[in-house]
């Protein structure tokens, strides 16, 4: 019997061989493994100390033009191999435009958004409606728009990238265009988008669509800050605590077809329950110090920091003072997933949906 599977086994092998010389396998032979596995890779976070200094040496090195079409410092993953994500779907970077300067257009087929963290009186050309920037405003740049940026203030203006160029590298769909001069030319009034679909309740009549791209171009802070402070009254998420996600005025989905963009308030000495889903998410500290504790491991963060967050890591979010809000701005991939069917989320079940600290981000990364 023992020889007879000692035949076997070397038949199998060599079945095996044959195989792959022909660029073929067996399904059998693959080890899928845990199929309810966790996290891919481990969080990441980006302090703003050293953002803030990269940034400004960033700008006494380069000058937007023919040497660099942007100043851009790119937060790069060092646990997401083959790319420069903050993870495997999206990007997050930090722009920078000094006074005077115009980054020149270009379109590419990657979407972007602009979270506006300092300066204003700059103006984001996109497809030829001016859009203004303050901090806390959203600007989207859909794939293939024209646009630029210029800035008519006294001031350096900062803000942040988040691309889906990851994914569109993965499906190999990465084109990018150079526009003709540069500057594309404003073609609407500033704020026309918003004019048309700001109200949220209301929309022209003429203007019914079902684009998965939403037409409102600029998300401006005082609207959304108004919108956490009104829902904190009435209701918060036991996961998220007070937070919207941006929506497209016309559809009530996603603002972008693979870009999700969240604004949450952790109200003070609020701790949230845990809980995992299938997608990443990018976060910016817009306001406030606290803590999200990821798979257990505690990683504190402040004003103005980034951090990654993998898919499929339990998590949960502390708001550290208890006088103060904080606030996080995040970007997702979640419109991929409920696209393709492939969302799940979970509620952490134990300790009251509280996970124990068994580390430190400090003592992991150290």
């Amino acid at each position: 019997m023992a020889i007879e599977q000692a035949v076997d086994s070397e038949r199998m092998e060599s079945f095996f061989r044959r195989l792959e010389a022909k660029g073929m396998d067996a399904l059998w032979r693959q080890r899928p493994g845990d199929r309810t596995g966790g996290a891919p890779f481990p969080p990441f976070r980006w302090r703003w100390s050293d953002i803030e200094s990269f940034v400004q040496e960033a700008t006494e090195l380069v000058r937007p033009g023919p040497q660099a079409e942007r100043r851009v410092v790119l937060l790069g993953n060092p646990h997401v191999p083959g790319n420069l994500g903050a993870t495997h779907t999206l990007t997050a970077a930090v722009q920078t435009v000094l006074p005077g300067e115009i980054a020149p257009s270009h379109r590419h087929t990657a979407a972007a958004i602009r979270w506006v963290l300092r300066g204003k009186g700059t103006i984001t050309m996109v497809d030829g409606e001016p859009c203004e920037m303050n901090p806390g405003d959203l600007v989207l740049t859909p794939g293939w728009c024209w646009h630029g940026h210029i800035n008519q203030s006294d001031g350096p203006m900062v803000w942040m990238d988040s691309l889906d160029v990851p994914l569109v590298g993965a499906l190999q769909a990465m084109l990018q265009e150079p526009y003709p001069d540069e500057l594309n030319p404003a073609t609407k009034p500033v704020g026309d988008s918003y004019a048309r679909y700001g109200s949220g309740s209301m929309r022209p009549v003429w203007g019914s669509t079902s684009s998965p791209i939403s037409p409102l171009l600029t998300f401006p802070w005082s609207q959304t800050e108004r919108a956490l402070h009104q829902l904190a009254k009435i209701d918060a998420s036991p996961f998220d605590d007070v937070a919207f996600q941006f929506t497209n005025p016309l559809t009530g989905g996603h603002v972008l077809p693979t870009i999700g963009c969240w604004i949450q308030m952790l109200r003070p000495g609020v701790r949230t329950q845990a809980h995992r889903h299938m997608t990443s998410a990018v976060y910016q500290v817009f306001r406030g110090r606290g803590s999200t504790i990821i798979d257990g491991v505690q990683l504190d963060w402040e004003e103005g920091d980034f951090f990654a967050l993998p898919p499929r890591a339990w998590h949960e979010h502390v708001n550290r003072s208890t006088e103060h809000e904080a606030l996080l701005f995040s970007t997702n991939d979640l419109p991929v997933f409920e696209a393709l069917n492939l969302y799940r989320e979970e509620p952490y079940a134990d300790r009251n949906g509280h996970q124990d600290v068994i580390g430190s981000y400090e003592e992991r990364a150290g």
